[in-house]
């Protein structure tokens, strides 16, 4: 019996034995981490979250040890020497230190930030200068997860068994090698099993959205998932379109169709005056007390957007704009393209290169200088890149600010602190020729919810980590106000404000689940009062670039997924995105279709919703048809 406990194949699976545990670990710490977000553990769930967690640990293991499982059944008494020993206890620590324990603690406080786990996305989009600083931040704030960590590599290590001395079950000579083949060949079978998620016919490769199968819940559909198995079944995804053709291409357009042909007059004509979209970081809906009065009745500090609550009083706002995506470069699409995301960034698809007429691009044909403003560095994030794909002539950044005002302003992490480069901004659109579009995306309500120690003590210490950083921009867009507000150029601007998505910090329970975690601030600001009034219909990012052409006088035909809010009543009211399915939230309530056959998940039974469950199949085919021909424009 000891002799069989000692064979290369019982020490395999000894120690993959231990990588499970050391996932299961990863994926208790995930929980407990991420418990605001996922909920109290369901003793009725667990039986089914176990059996998912081991489908796509395997499907993990496979992939980070992989040929360390055939290397140490290689029929060959090569195996046997110390250096090849050596090299295989090598491979599996520092392997499995990375890809097993490091990417799934990782994920741990990744998720928080995101609501989904580290792809290979993340991996092609990670070219920060900071990234290490960044990672060193998170390190030192989360020190527990790092022994955690050391403490799973170290499991790993003593529990390999080094000096255990391998044992053959089959004796030399021709039985030794036909076994040895025998066994190999077995465990090859089996790993390409475990890497598909079965063997049958009907098995297709197994991908993230399988998670479902285990959980109605998106956010234990993360729980179930896990690393590498996220980022190595990503790579190559986001150049592939895989879609159901649910209507003949005449049926098509009849249900949905993003080409937009304007009527000869608008509700508000505002042509000429210039546009200003301020795309705010993390700027939930819960952190103001106008859109949310509620949550703050029986609060001492009522809410933390004093100014921007007065700008919605005097403006038009959108009651119930929800974003459509989870995070920031998901935003830039939706917010200038009126392009959403669904199962990967639009922006880090190869085919979002395509031919589009974007918003900056459709104003800069009318003679508008364009601009985009980010406190980070040149091309960080790729929020720069888009915006020049987008139409966008001019990219200001840090280096630009730092030339002009030195050095001293760098917020340690991100970029300028959003209060100084607000001001140069100002000092940028006037000297800009008129008319001119500009963005500027928002930097300093993010993580690490660091403030300027001038303001430390201030500012009011909400309820959130993240509160006195929304404060501090609140406050920060006061005084860009204060300063430029007499200016005649700051007189003839629409300003748009809008968050990029909800923030990691939450406090009311019901923005913690769908759709209040998309439930973002959104607003258009006129000094003349041009504009005034409250929108009470849903509407979504992907409705600014549609409204704002019907304000600025557009009468050509262009390509939209949004509607014009104030022009186009007989288009869709509702908001899309995807977590996994694809959503769309209505005033009949939420549709949700299943990411594979587009089969309706969730609906309420009547004619209305039923129709727009249609319409909906029809948007998200009309957004893969177009990604498949890499067009994006009215003339397709």
């Amino acid at each position: 019996m000891k002799r069989l406990l000692h064979t290369p194949l019982a020490l395999l699976v000894w120690r993959i034995a231990l990588l499970y545990a050391a996932l299961m670990l990863c994926r208790a710490a995930f929980w407990v981490y991420n418990a605001a977000l996922l909920g109290p553990p369901v003793w009725s769930e667990l039986g089914q979250l176990v059996a998912g967690s081991l489908k796509f640990d395997t499907v993990s293991v496979v992939y980070a040890d992989g040929v360390f499982i055939l290397l140490s059944l290689l029929p060959l008494h090569l195996r046997e020497r110390r250096w090849y020993r050596g090299m295989l206890f090598w491979y599996y620590v520092i392997v499995n230190a990375v890809l097993i324990a490091a990417a799934n603690l990782a994920d741990t406080v990744y998720f928080r930030y995101t609501q989904k786990r580290f792809t290979a996305d993340e991996i092609f989009f990670a070219d920060n200068d900071n990234s290490l600083q960044l990672a060193g931040k998170f390190m030192a704030e989360n020190w527990y997860l790092v022994l955690l960590w050391a403490g799973l590599v170290a499991l790993l290590a003593w529990g390999y068994r080094r000096r255990t001395h391998e044992e053959s079950v089959f004796s030399r000579g021709w039985a030794y090698y036909a076994g040895g083949t025998a066994v190999f060949a077995l465990a090859a079978g089996l790993s390409v099993a475990g890497m598909r998620g079965g063997m049958t016919r009907m098995t297709r490769p197994i991908t993230l959205s399988n998670a479902m199968l285990y959980t109605a819940d998106s956010g234990k559909a993360n729980l179930i998932l896990s690393n590498p198995f996220c980022i190595l079944r990503t790579i190559g995804s986001a150049g592939s379109v895989k879609y159901r053709k649910y209507f003949t291409p005449e049926e098509l357009p009849q249900r949905f169709t993003p080409v937009h042909r304007p009527a000869d007059s608008a509700a508000v004509d505002l042509t000429g005056r210039n546009v200003m979209i301020f795309i705010m970081e993390s700027m939930s809906a819960e952190h103001s007390a106008f859109l949310h009065p509620e949550l703050y009745a029986d609060l001492p500090e009522k809410g933390f957007t004093p100014f921007l609550d007065s700008l919605m009083r005097n403006g038009l706002t959108f009651k119930r704009m929800y974003a459509n995506g989870s995070r920031s470069i998901q935003a830039m699409p939706s917010v200038l393209g009126s392009i959403p995301s669904f199962r990967t960034p639009f922006v880090l698809m190869p085919q979002s290169l395509g031919e589009s007429r974007q918003l900056p691009a459709m104003l800069a044909d009318k003679g508008y200088a364009t601009a985009f403003f980010c406190g980070s560095e040149r091309g960080s994030m790729g929020f720069g890149a888009y915006a020049r794909s987008a139409g966008v002539e001019r990219l200001v950044s840090r280096e630009d600010y730092e030339a002009k005002h030195g050095t001293g302003d760098f917020d340690g992490y991100w970029g300028i602190w959003d209060e100084e480069f607000l001001q140069f901004t100002g000092e940028e659109l006037t000297a800009m020729p008129e008319p001119f579009f500009a963005a500027l995306f928002t930097l300093s309500s993010h993580h690490p919810f660091v403030v300027p120690e001038k303001y430390a003590a201030t500012l009011p210490e909400g309820y959130t980590r993240i509160h006195k950083g929304v404060a501090y921009d609140d406050r920060a867009f006061r005084l860009f106000f204060q300063r430029f507000g007499g200016e005649e150029w700051f007189r003839r601007t629409i300003f748009v404000f809008v968050a990029d998505h909800v923030s990691s910090e939450k406090f009311a329970e019901e923005t913690r689940s769908y759709p209040g975690n998309m439930h973002v601030i959104g607003f258009i600001y006129t000094p003349d009062g041009a504009l005034r009034g409250e929108v009470g219909e849903i509407t979504q990012q992907l409705d600014i670039m549609p409204t704002l052409l019907g304000l600025t006088g557009n009468r050509k035909p262009y390509f939209a997924f949004g509607r014009d809010v104030l022009n186009e009543p007989q288009r869709p009211r509702w908001s899309v995105s995807y977590d996994g399915r694809f959503r769309a939230l209505t005033g009949e309530g939420a549709i949700v279709l299943d990411d594979s056959d587009m089969d309706v998940q969730e609906c309420p039974a009547t004619p209305a919703a039923d129709s727009l469950a249609q319409n909906f199949r029809a948007l998200v085919q009309q957004y893969y048809t177009h990604i498949e021909k890499k067009s994006y424009t009215a003339n397709d």
